[in-house]
């Protein structure tokens, strides 16, 4: 059995929770996020495998490039990602990382990209599971209407990210 390893990053916008196994980091996550805790839970029994505090290569290239992203120099992550989830949430986010930085989609949009215009709900509940915030950009959608909705890691932040992304381009 996998150990998955567990390390505590700092960031500007708060403290992040990152997990790692050898085929890559498997969980990023602001550690006041709403549901924290079934996070692992989930992620464990994906996995069939226990959660432990310790160093893993992957951190050190994952702290680099959130390091060079919040410092506006970084607009792609390239650190390995092992995504666990059904064959429509992967979907979904893989759909995710194609939102180019600085760009925004609805919900409504992100359905119809899948090809499943009515999955609206079905999308934001995928979003809202993501295990891997800011590599998997679900901070990029958005309502309908244009407003900040369903950020698990607090309106706030979403709010933040967008910005910085828009500094970094622009």
């Amino acid at each position: 059995m996998e150990i998955i390893y567990r390390k505590l990053i700092q960031t500007p916008l708060g403290e992040m929770t990152a997990c790692a196994i050898d085929q890559g980091i498997c969980l990023l996550e602001f550690t006041d996020r709403k549901n924290f805790d079934k996070q692992f839970i989930s992620l464990s029994k994906a996995l069939k495998s226990d959660i432990e505090d310790g160093e893993h290569s992957h951190f050190i290239q994952l702290e680099q490039e959130l390091k060079e992203y919040f410092e506006g120099k970084r607009t792609k992550f390239d650190v390995p990602l092992h995504i666990t989830g059904t064959q429509f949430q992967e979907k979904v986010w893989q759909l995710l990382r194609e939102i180019p930085m600085g760009e925004t989609r609805t919900y409504k949009q992100q359905s119809e990209f899948l090809g499943n215009p009515k999955a609206i709900r079905a999308v934001g509940t995928a979003n809202g599971i993501n295990k891997i915030a800011i590599l998997i950009p679900c901070h990029r959608v958005i309502g309908s209407n244009g407003e900040l909705v369903g950020y698990a890691g607090g309106i706030w932040r979403k709010q933040k990210l967008l910005e910085l992304e828009k500094a970094i381009l622009f």
